[in-house]
């Protein structure tokens, strides 16, 4: 009886010390709810593996539109947000849920279609008017309809344009409710126009015959940026290793490997981090 039972304190101590081991190892990474874009582009898989090989700090990505994005951040569903809405961010911050924002990098929206552009938009300079023509025309669009940057970038083009597309949705306006990947695929299916972000159309396989058709509007420009989630609200927040993420992200090494990021010679974000924030 005695042997057993010091065989059965022995397996138990192993069985902590494994399970103290094994939280240790799982334990060593954080979570970033980012968006769809920084996903589907493929960034992540060019920067993160530089930043974990420097930290040995693992990147959890949870890829949602910028609106859920941070809702989870509210929520204290992981540690970092790197989204592109500037205004929401700023909000964010302002109500206590995030510690301070920073500049990360930027890139542009474009509006793209079929070759055939049945509205007429190709060449045209401002973006809403461009979306004017194609309410005009009752040519198909589809629209990311999930609160995502894109898809409040888009609505804000509306609004300028003077047109609610909410009213013709399910007819000409498709909402998908979707990320941008399943919403180009929507656009090439069914022959429509779409907004999207540079990055996303640069590294996306199926684009038929779509081209760019609409860019360059200062309109359309596009910036990213990123917030760590306020410890003080969130006691499981990992504040020290999300610092540790954005203070690469923002430095001179984290910038470069931003801007090194390139799909057939093009590169898909330009990085902007303000030195010393």
């Amino acid at each position: 009886m005695h042997r057993r039972w010091i065989l059965g304190l022995g397996s138990a101590l192993l069985f902590a010390s494994l399970s103290c081991s094994s939280f240790a190892v799982d334990d060593d990474f954080i979570i970033v709810q980012s968006t769809t874009s920084t996903q589907n582009s493929g960034l992540f898989d060019h920067i993160l593996p530089k930043f974990t090989e420097k930290t040995g700090i693992d990147v959890r990505v949870v890829a949602v539109g910028t609106g859920q994005a941070l809702k989870n951040g509210r929520n204290g569903d992981g540690d970092v947000v790197l989204v592109h809405s500037k205004p929401d961010e700023e909000k964010f911050v302002a109500e206590g849920w995030g510690v301070k924002r920073h500049d990360v990098m930027y890139n542009d929206f474009v509006i793209v279609g079929p070759a055939s552009d049945p509205a007429g938009i190709a060449g045209l300079k401002d973006a809403d008017q461009a979306l004017k023509v194609i309410a005009a025309a009752e040519a198909p669009f589809a629209s990311r309809g999930d609160n995502s940057g894109t898809h409040k970038a888009e609505l804000r083009l509306w609004q300028k344009a003077g047109v609610d597309p909410t009213h013709a949705s399910g007819d000409w306006y498709l909402e998908t409710g979707s990320g941008m990947g399943t919403t180009l695929n929507t656009a090439v299916g069914k022959h429509a126009y779409t907004l999207t972000d540079r990055g996303t159309w640069l590294s996306f396989a199926n684009k038929y015959d779509f081209k760019v058709l609409v860019e360059r509007d200062p309109a359309l420009f596009n910036q990213y940026g990123v917030i760590l989630v306020n410890p003080e609200r969130h006691t499981r927040v990992k504040a020290e290793k999300g610092q540790a993420f954005i203070d690469w992200l923002i430095s001179a090494e984290g910038q470069k490997a931003i801007a090194s990021y390139k799909i057939d010679g093009q590169q898909l974000f330009s990085p902007n981090a303000a030195p010393g924030t």
